[in-house]
This record gives C-alpha cells, structure tokens and sequence, in this order.
C-alpha cells in the first residue's frame, strides 16, 4: 500500500498543478477587466460574485465552526481575500500584468519569514535556497516573455508587495489557527465576511450600475470578472485552503513561481518562439519547488 504521506504530497503536488493552470490566466482577466470598469467597481465585483457563489454552502455550517475561529476567519477574509482583490487591480493600472506576476512571486518568502518570525518553524538550508531557486526561475521567465523592458513604478509595485504580504499572513494563520476546520466552511465564511462590505461598496460607492447600463462592452468586461470570480477565486481558493492543509503554507504559496509557466505557455500557443533558455527557468522553478517541499516541520 502506499502510505498515507505520499498519497497526500502526490495529491497536494497535483491540486496545486491545477492551481497554477487557474490563476496563470488571473493577471490577463483583471487587465481585460479594468478596460471597463474601474479599480474599486473591479475589486469589489470579483469579491462580491465569488461571496454570492459561496453563499449556498453556508447556511448549514454556521454551527459547525467553533466560536473561537470567527475572529480568524473575519481576519483572513477581509486580509486575505478582500484587499488584495483591490490592491492587485490598483497595481494594474500603473504595471503591466507580467511585472504584477514577477512581484506576487515574493509571497513565499513572506510567507516564510512570518512562519519562522511568527509560528516558530523550524527550517534547513534547502528549503530557503529552493525559495530563491525557484524565485530566480519565476524572475527569469517573466522577464523574457514578450522579449520586452519592464517600466517599474514603486508607486504600484508597493500595492502587490502589500498583497503578498496579506497573502502569506493568511495562509500561515490558515494552516496553524484552523487546521481542524474543513476547507469549505473557511473558504466559504472568510468570502462571507469579505462579500457583506464589497457588496455595498459595489451597489453605494461605485459607478457599476451605470457602468453595466451605458458602457458598450460592460457585458464582455462582466464576463471577464465573473471567470475571474468564481474559478479564479472561489473555486481556486477552495483547492489552495487543501494544498494548505495537505502540506505547508511555504509549498502552497510557491504556486506564484509556477504560474509564469503557464503565462510562458500560453505565449508559444499563440505563437511566439520558443527558446531553449525557458527550460533553464522552467527547471529552476521546479527544482526550488521541491527543495521547498522537503521536510518543513514546526518546532515543538
């Protein structure tokens, strides 16, 4: 038979393969959005579609999470999933999408600096060099897509360092505050708590209804957001709350080195030229990735 570890590192490799896939189209969904709506209508649409998605699933389940895991869930929902979906698309509007990319791969670094600093982990020299292994890979294929310069503004940059930094907050607290709380009720309940104020942002603050009445292409920008709502958002948060659990909060967030693979990918289907140096970066990434994944364990 095989032991239960392996069928669990086996399922948290292939979960997040599919991870990778689903957010590797995310940056391009949030540029086509933007060329319709504004940064608040886009941010609190996307929280607000993925909340009405994952409405459903709680109504039997509000006795089932303990009393001392509100607080977590409120933390991780307005954190985790509301300000990023504002900061990212803030950043857009100064960077370009694959710079967006290249900066969200520093989320496993965050993410193991407030796991050592905050959940007294205990780590080995790999899996620090995979991060930067696998960092160096992300770096490079990003960097060569497209064949062009990036024009780094701070001023942006700064709004997907706050992101990342939310990001690995989250996944830590995620893996150590509610490791016996199914995946479904936190990713249903942490949109509950980040879905109620978007909501009435969307509907009282922002200019989407006129949006969706008087601009032309409202419906194609609707489309767009709404893919990025509820696969790229609830859906995929659903699976990344699993890989958490079936492993590490460092191995999880290392899906942002992996998803320039699939940015790479879908460049060559569209006809650019393949090099052979995006095997070199390609190799990179997967080699840090599994260096990360070695025996990460938390001290007693």
């Amino acid at each position: 038979m095989i032991p239960e570890q392996n069928k669990n590192r086996f399922l948290a490799w292939t979960l997040l393969i599919i991870l990778v896939f689903v957010w590797g189209t995310s940056f391009i969904l949030i540029k086509k959005g933007l060329e319709v709506f504004s940064v608040e209508e886009l941010g609190s649409l996307r929280v607000t579609l993925a909340f009405l998605v994952l409405l459903p699933l709680t109504f039997n389940r509000f006795k089932k999470v303990p009393g001392k895991t509100w607080v977590y869930l409120f933390i991780i929902g307005i954190v985790g999933n509301g300000f990023p979906a504002f900061l990212f698309a803030k950043a857009q509007t100064g960077i370009d999408s694959n710079l967006a990319g290249m900066l969200n791969s520093m989320t496993p670094l965050f993410t193991l600096i407030i796991a050592v600093s905050f959940f007294r982990f205990k780590t080995r020299w790999y899996n620090v060099s995979g991060i930067f292994i696998a960092l160096a890979g992300a770096v490079g294929l990003i960097s060569i897509s497209g064949g062009r310069d990036f024009s780094f503004n701070i001023q942006y940059a700064v709004y997907v360092f706050i992101a990342t930094i939310c990001y690995a907050t989250t996944v830590n607290m995620i893996k150590y505050y509610l490791k016996d709380l199914d995946i479904i009720s936190i990713t249903a309940f942490s949109f509950f708590f980040a879905g109620i104020p978007t909501l009435l942002i969307l509907l009282f603050t922002t200019g989407f209804l006129d949006t969706m009445m008087n601009h032309e292409q409202a419906w194609t920008g609707f489309a767009y957001i709404a893919i990025l709502a509820i696969l790229g958002t609830a859906l995929a948060m659903i699976i990344f709350n699993k890989v958490i659990k079936l492993s590490n909060p460092v191995f999880a967030a290392s899906v942002t080195y992996m998803i320039p693979i699939v940015a790479l990918a879908w460049g060559i289907i569209d006809g650019e030229q393949f090099e052979w140096i995006y095997v070199l970066w390609i190799l990179l990434v997967l080699a840090g990735v599994y260096l990360v994944n070695r025996k990460f364990e938390r001290k007693n």
